[in-house]
């Protein structure tokens, strides 16, 4: 054992004899023939290089460029990372002049994201400017609607002064054999909920009804229900997940209070919707205010 023990920190100390030297300068040699090296993209037929760079981010991308043009510019991938970040845009529906390759609507888009995550108005005559997507309700609308990428402050501020785009927003959602609570919170992950009863969440609200109630008719709701009910869903998620409420409401009280507002309600369905709420969590997160309560309706 002490003569191992010696051997071992002769070989740490570097002070092997040449023959040791010799086995490692081999062992080097034939790792060095055995390595599995990166092969040269522009070798390899076209359709597979494209499929390995297809993996890549805007940046590795631009990397690869530097490597293989050809190959790292192709339009194919460039449109790729277009439509799997921003999911919609005017443009995709025309045909592009020469000038106007996936690559440079990419970093257009990043621009306008950008912008957009400052100042919505800035963000928004930025894609109209470049043609990338005109200036209608609709269109502003499916946009919002195809991409993670935008400031949920600045969505937000973008709905309360115009209706038209929110509400375009909603008609775009299908909430088709949805459970109520679960379309509500669907939404509320696109748009973002007020943290108080204002008049652009009773609009919310009043419009996400609608659709609601005309992806499911065969449920025999009206939207004055499903209206009544959102709100008893909201003040349900406030109750149960604000920790400064200790008592919280029980399945038997709200089953009681959403009662004395739809008397004609099934009870059963009522304790689902509580059940849901109970187990799921929140229909929506809401911004705490200071000194405030988290949320107060009356």
């Amino acid at each position: 054992m002490g003569l191992l023990l010696s051997r071992l920190k002769q070989l740490e100390l570097g002070s092997g004899s040449n023959f040791d030297n010799f086995a490692n300068m081999e062992t080097n040699e034939n790792f060095e023939k055995t390595s599995i090296k990166f092969p040269d993209l522009e070798e390899i037929p076209t359709e597979l290089s494209l499929k390995i760079l297809k993996y890549l981010n805007a940046t590795d991308l631009c990397l690869a460029a530097c490597v293989w043009s050809s190959l790292a510019n192709d339009d194919t991938l460039w449109q790729g990372l277009c439509r799997s970040t921003w999911g919609y845009l005017t443009v995709y529906e025309k045909r592009l002049e020469a000038k106007k390759n996936f690559r440079r609507i990419f970093m257009l888009l990043d621009e306008a994201t950008l912008t957009f995550n400052v100042d919505w108005k800035k963000g928004l005559d930025y894609l109209f400017e470049k043609e990338l997507l005109e200036n209608n309700p609709m269109e502003i609308a499916k946009f919002i609607n195809s991409t993670q990428k935008l400031s949920s402050e600045q969505k937000k501020k973008l709905f309360n002064e115009n209706k038209q785009v929110l509400e375009n927003v909603i008609i775009l959602h299908n909430f088709e054999n949805q459970f109520l609570p679960t379309a509500l919170r669907k939404l509320f992950i696109k748009v973002e909920a007020h943290s108080e009863r204002t008049p652009n969440l009773s609009f919310l609200v009043e419009k996400f009804s609608k659709q609601f109630c005309s992806c499911n008719p065969q449920l025999g709701l009206n939207e004055d229900t499903v209206y009544i009910i959102c709100f008893s869903l909201i003040i349900l998620s406030v109750d149960l997940s604000n920790p400064a409420i200790k008592n919280k409401m029980s399945k038997r009280e709200f089953i009681k209070n959403t009662r004395n507002a739809l008397p004609d309600l099934n009870p059963d369905f009522t304790g689902h919707l509580y059940d849901n709420v109970y187990l799921n969590g929140s229909i929506a997160t809401f911004q705490r205010r200071k000194n405030e309560n988290l949320l107060a309706i009356q």
